[in-house]
């Protein structure tokens, strides 16, 4: 057994849950919420990731510790963005013209709590087996308009190289998938997971590109640094994708400081995610106005390398929908007839710039 199928064997559940927040002096009636949350929605907590937790509330322990809130919550759906409809073989989305969405795992090394998918990761009865793997690769060898192929769970990389490998193998055995991405959050939650043995093997695969999910400084140690240092130095291209949550990044300074160094990790800030409209979630959602501002404080005021995409997954399956601040206030005409457009930039000064 590997390092960090150890460390996932000694995860905490709600059966195990007391000893390991013993040290934060949780009352009677705060593990009994735990325990009662965790009934419904499964609880997983590595010992790295939650070593990662200084107190009690804190940005890391709001993304993992079970909430009384999540079985308050009345607005939220169980699959908001309706994968359910758009799967035409169980475990394969195909929502856009040319890739399709692969959930190859319903397993994760934490479980977060404001999930999209909290509907079925981590619900023992719904584990994937090899049968419904081979039918959504033989779905993808009979649809030649998809190029590309996201796999994604839970999270993948909770199988061993060897079933990862064959499934890697088999999408780069057809010819008309021309790019493999990779959606995991292990270099963050269980940087243990990226071993020398892993990154050769998907170095075989290329082009391969990985999508990891930071959502606070607090969770950038010098594990998951090495982590995301020898994925890059096996040639593949990271990007990160965060969740904007309420208490955890809904500030510019935070996420100021988590996009800079995400790039000193050599890792691109890609998405920033209005956090969607799951069952059990909707205490983390903010107004759209805050992600407005975080983009805002960020486009100018540092490099563009490290400006992500601010985006709302459509609910109803409509697929991520752009969003950004005003820099674009509409088009006039000069005395002379010239159209022209009024522009704004990161400081809020106007300009214009003439039409042709």
């Amino acid at each position: 057994m590997e390092l960090w199928q150890k460390l996932v064997a000694q995860s905490k559940d709600e059966k195990s849950i007391r000893k390991a927040l013993s040290k934060f002096k949780l009352s009677e009636k705060e593990l009994a919420s735990i325990i009662r949350v965790a009934s419904l929605y499964p609880m997983r907590v590595n010992p790295y990731y939650l070593s990662l937790i200084k107190k009690k509330g804190d940005p890391v322990w709001k993304q993992c510790i079970p909430d009384e809130k999540e079985l308050h919550d009345q607005e939220g759906l169980p699959d908001p963005l309706e994968e359910e409809h758009q799967s035409p073989v169980p475990g394969l989305v195909h929502r856009y013209p040319d890739r399709v969405l692969f959930l190859v795992s319903n397993q994760c090394s934490m479980y977060c709590r404001f999930c999209t998918r909290k509907r079925r990761v981590g619900h023992p009865d719904m584990e994937i087996p090899t049968q419904q793997i081979m039918k959504g690769i033989e779905y993808i060898k009979h649809h030649k308009e998809v190029r590309d192929v996201i796999i994604s769970g839970g999270d993948p990389l909770m199988l061993t190289d060897e079933k990862l490998e064959f499934i890697l193998k088999n999408l780069r055995a057809i010819k008309h998938v021309e790019i493999i991405r990779i959606g995991t959050r292990m270099p963050c939650a269980l940087p243990q997971r990226i071993t020398k043995k892993l990154c050769k093997m998907l170095k075989k695969y290329h082009p391969l590109y990985i999508n990891t999910h930071f959502n606070h400084p607090q969770e950038i140690t010098p594990e998951s640094m090495k982590a995301c240092q020898m994925l890059a130095d096996a040639g593949i291209p990271l990007g990160n994708q965060s969740v904007l949550l309420k208490g955890v990044n809904d500030d510019p300074k935070v996420m100021k400081e988590l996009v800079q160094k995400l790039l000193l990790m050599r890792v691109k800030p890609y998405y920033i995610y209005q956090a969607d409209l799951v069952k059990g979630t909707n205490h983390f959602r903010t107004d759209v106005s805050k992600g407005l501002e975080i983009i805002h404080s960020l486009r100018g005021f540092t490099t563009g390398m490290a400006v992500p995409h601010y985006v709302i997954d459509a609910p109803g399956g409509g697929g991520k929908i752009p969003l950004l601040p005003k820099y674009y206030l509409g088009e006039k005409k000069d005395r002379n007839g010239k159209r022209k457009i009024l522009l704004r930039n990161y400081e809020g000064k106007l300009y214009e710039y003439p039409l042709p």
